[in-house]
């Protein structure tokens, strides 16, 4: 991937899709911003060209938000697609986890912090504004799963056993597979686990699990 960024934007509002893409294409990361008003035509572009994130609306005619983020994870895995709602909605962000989107905003972001975002999923990080965040943990507090208490950071045990694969270098879809879980009940162990150990990445949750002994 380049250091610029080609961008699709999903937004069915033609006022705020022109708006906001007039202001990406004013930054210096953004090569290329285009636009499409609705899931079907979403999936048609992709299919023709390469794209580094997708910018996704939820509330779409047609195929709708979440299954065209469902279908974008399916056909391909390694692009990145980043919600951008004008409604939060405690309930959805697991299941926005669960069909694959890596980010979550909601409009009237400003323009620093979303480029900040695009960037970060680019780089194959997640970015989760703070109510999302605060939502996963809220999920993840009201597990049922004990905490492990020989650690500092509270991991609970399945959380433990997701790490100790991920330390092994399997996929998301090979540690559900041995565990018996969803591969979207993984992202969401994955995701705790680099917010507990306070890391951005796969990698670096891999280490700090070795160096703190919290894995064999």
């Amino acid at each position: 991937m380049s250091d610029l960024l080609k961008l699709l934007l999903v937004e069915d509002d033609e006022l705020f899709r022109l708006g906001l893409s007039t202001c990406l294409q004013r930054e210096s990361a953004i090569e290329l911003v285009t636009e499409a008003s609705d899931g079907e035509t979403a999936l048609q572009l992709v299919q023709q060209q390469r794209f580094d994130v997708v910018i996704l609306d939820l509330g779409l005619p047609g195929l709708g938000g979440i299954e065209t983020c469902r279908q974008l994870h399916l056909s391909y895995p390694t692009l990145p697609v980043l919600i951008l709602t004008s409604h939060p909605d405690k309930n959805l962000v697991l299941k926005l986890i669960e069909v694959g989107a890596k980010g979550y905003c909601l409009k009237g972001i400003d323009a620093e912090s979303l480029v900040l975002a695009i960037r970060s999923i680019a780089m194959g990080a997640t970015w989760w504004d703070h109510n999302a965040s605060s939502q996963i943990q809220i999920a993840i507090n009201q597990s049922k799963e004990p905490t492990v208490s020989t650690n500092d950071y509270q991991l609970t045990g399945r959380e433990l056993e997701v790490l100790a694969l991920i330390a092994t270098g399997l996929t998301n879809q090979q540690i559900a597979e041995k565990l018996f879980i969803t591969a979207g009940t993984v992202r969401v162990h994955v995701h705790a686990i680099l917010q507990k150990l306070d890391v951005t990445d796969r990698t670096q949750a891999a280490i700090i699990a070795l160096q703190k002994k919290l894995i064999s």
